[in-house]
């Protein structure tokens, strides 16, 4: 990173890791956080996924985000406080921050080293940016550094790639407040929002032919493998993606193909034939009922950009 960019670490240690994972496999029915697919293995296998021809979100965000950034620079206000929730690569970001020249960028993510390394991609990008990395759990809430120095005009939230609805809608709601209170009075949100659609087109994107998500789901184990002397068998597990048309969301699981037991860190935990873990959801929503959700947190709908094939839409909003 350049001079101008500071790192700050927040990450989960270990010893939380291993709770909430047995914790969640105690469960009668069993699931993992998908917050811990993003391991440095983990990250890679998404951006992956990303490029997948049957994975319509990103790209058809990056169009949109093509097509419309002055506008919505112009939204959150030229000389702002950027604050990326789930930053990744930030390969949309350069986009965003071209067109609104930012006073400081804040990109936050949990993955450390793919932080690490898009902070320091974007300090060459942008030299005169201020860049300050926080390294997080963002799903729950946690004080940022002070930014006072950089002289913001505003605060503005960037939370791109339709992450929120990896949040069931209850807390989604407490997830936005949190963000509505690190924005402030007269702050911004940017979010993308993925859309209801055709359940063949879902669950295609979640679950391509070449098996990159089934690697990206399994992943979640070896990690657990690697990280808290797990002994999963990852040839004992299949992947799994489905449509709840009734609840909205696509549901991503590891299904036992075989009744067996797994050691984590000493403890045992049983599996029948055809028992699953569920490891995530992915809500969708029209652009109605997201404004409505929203506004339940205290924001006010200003703007949205949609793709003409109405897949994916970003939505600009304000405290």
């Amino acid at each position: 990173m350049n001079g101008l960019s500071t790192f700050h670490d927040f990450s989960p240690v270990v010893s939380r890791f291993r709770e909430e994972v047995l914790h969640g496999l105690r469960l009668p029915r069993k699931t993992l956080v998908p917050k811990y697919f993003y391991d440095e293995i983990g990250s890679a296998l998404f951006e992956a996924i990303c490029a997948l021809p049957e994975y319509y979100p990103t790209r058809t965000e990056t169009a949109l985000m093509q097509a419309h950034a002055p506008a919505m620079a112009e939204s959150i206000g030229r000389r702002s406080a950027l604050i990326e929730y789930g930053s990744g690569v930030s390969r949309k970001t350069r986009l965003l921050i071209a067109a609104a020249q930012p006073s400081v960028y804040v990109p936050i993510d949990i993955a450390r080293e793919t932080l690490r390394t898009a902070a320091a991609s974007l300090g060459h990008a942008f030299p005169d940016l201020p860049i300050v990395a926080v390294c997080a759990d963002y799903s729950v809430a946690f004080d940022l550094p002070s930014l006072e120095r950089f002289g913001a005009r505003r605060r503005a939230i960037y939370f791109p790639g339709s992450t929120i609805g990896n949040f069931d809608p209850e807390e989604s709601v407490d997830f936005l407040r949190r963000v509505a209170r690190v924005a402030g009075a007269g702050g911004g949100l940017l979010i993308g929002v993925d859309l209801r659609k055709d359940a063949a087109v879902l669950e295609a994107a979640y679950d391509d032919p070449q098996g990159v998500t089934a690697a990206f789901n399994l992943n979640l184990l070896a990690r657990i493998n690697r990280e808290l002397g797990a002994d999963f068998d990852l040839r004992a597990f299949r992947h799994r993606a489905v449509y709840s048309q009734a609840q909205g969301r696509v549901e991503m699981h590891l299904e036992s193909c075989r009744t067996q037991t797994v050691h984590i860190d000493g403890e045992a935990v049983e599996f029948r034939q055809g028992e699953s873990i569920h490891t995530e959801n992915s809500y969708k929503y029209s652009v109605q009922e997201f404004q409505a959700l929203a506004a339940c947190a205290g924001f006010r709908a200003r703007n949205c950009w949609v793709d003409d094939a109405r897949l994916f839409s970003i939505h600009y909003m304000e405290c």
